[in-house]
């Protein structure tokens, strides 16, 4: 039984999943050794981000098909949707918000794409919270590697948030605090496992859909502005490449 399995099962499941959370602020790292980014480097670091985001969405995609597959497709048409008119509203506030010593279009990059990174991570915690009702091996395991997989995520938040002016200490905490959600929903998802697994796979979709959008519309965009065309489309190329073999090696 689960419970003899934790000796106080939905605590021991919020800590698990808050070290998966602590994980994402691992990708700042690199970025305590490296103090000056150029112009150019901006146009790479979104390419590189776009390459992470992308692969990872589709990871996501893949995994809810394994579930149902209208309610990933949904899932997918419900982010899209939230994501296009989240950056319309944003958009029609950006003379009114802003970050200080940060110019306002980037603020308003950084808004969207910190608040799509935390809304995949509701996805994250709901899994972190079913897999535990498979047994102690299975949560263990499921949270390790989601943990692991957390830190190029959190990679990707910093090459949006530092190039723009965030330091690599704020890029850290911003990248944890994007993967709060996951000790929050991974235990009523432990404890209303059947509610949560049912709905999982729109979540995933809804996750994939609203990161593919922000690639397309805001980051490569803004990689062609700082870097030609051939190093931006090699740069995705390779960063898709590097995350599919990682996605499969912790899979």
């Amino acid at each position: 039984m689960m419970s003899e399995l934790l000796q106080h099962p939905a605590t021991d499941v919020f800590l698990y999943a808050l070290v998966t959370a602590v994980a994402t602020g691992l990708g700042a790292i690199p970025f305590f050794f490296f103090k000056k980014l150029t112009a150019s480097w901006l146009g790479i670091s979104n390419a590189i981000a776009s390459g992470l985001m992308l692969a990872a969405s589709f990871g996501l995609i893949y995994e809810g098909l394994n579930y149902d597959l209208w309610f990933t497709f949904f899932g997918i048409l419900i982010g899209l949707a939230f994501i296009f008119f989240s950056q319309k509203i944003l958009n029609g506030y950006e003379d009114q918000f802003g970050i200080k010593n940060i110019k306002q279009a980037d603020s308003t990059k950084m808004l969207l794409i910190v608040g799509i990174m935390t809304l995949h991570s509701f996805t994250e915690g709901v899994s972190v919270g079913v897999s535990f009702s498979g047994g102690l091996d299975l949560g263990v395991f499921i949270t390790t590697a989601i943990a692991v997989h957390n830190i190029p995520e959190g990679l990707a938040i910093c090459l949006v948030l530092i190039p723009r002016g965030t330091s690599p200490l704020k890029a850290m905490w911003w990248s944890i605090f994007s993967s709060l959600p996951q000790p929050l929903m991974a235990v009523p998802a432990f404890l209303f496992i059947e509610i949560f697994r049912t709905y999982l796979p729109m979540g995933l979709g809804f996750a994939g859909g609203a990161m593919i959008w922000m690639v397309f519309a805001e980051l490569i965009p803004d990689a062609l502005e700082d870097s030609d065309s051939s190093t931006v489309a090699t740069t995705i190329t390779l960063a898709i490449a590097l995350m599919i073999v990682f996605q499969v090696l912790i899979g």
